[in-house]
């Protein structure tokens, strides 16, 4: 069984989602002991003993967004909002290596799926997300 449906199905952790069920679209992105991965190419026999977070569960706290989240509200990213939990937590991990991004740092290293295509307020919330990464002190 794919990490996703163990999540979705067994889990009710419903903020990942099913795209292409390849590991092309990125809709289903999760975080595997702190690193970015495609849920629907993961077996669930491979997750014993490590870490695995997911959109609900990336913010710091209850009252208190990541910066990727807050970036995304702030720059009103979504439209029909389906591939964004991925898109963020793709995010999310690309900041860890790239605390201050360039235009072609983005472009050559986020490779999730969009269709109705916010990239460019995609790209103006990760520099924004970036920077309130920092303000937070990078430890997010």
């Amino acid at each position: 069984m794919p990490l996703l449906w163990f999540l979705r199905d067994k889990q009710k952790l419903v903020g990942t989602k099913f795209g292409c069920g390849i590991g092309s679209c990125g809709a289903c992105t999760v975080h595997l002991d702190g690193k970015a991965v495609r849920s629907c190419s993961v077996p669930v026999s491979a997750i014993a003993g490590r870490q695995v977070t997911t959109i609900e569960s990336l913010a710091p706290s209850n009252d208190q967004l990541h910066p990727v989240q807050q970036a995304w509200l702030d720059f009103n990213v979504p439209q029909c909002g389906y591939c964004q939990a991925g898109q963020i937590m793709a995010v999310a991990d690309f900041l860890k290596a790239f605390p201050s991004p360039t235009d072609t740092d983005i472009d050559r290293n986020l490779d999730n799926l969009c269709r109705c295509g916010t990239y460019t307020r995609m790209r103006k919330a990760i520099h924004h997300a970036a920077k309130l990464t920092k303000q937070a002190g990078g430890g997010v």
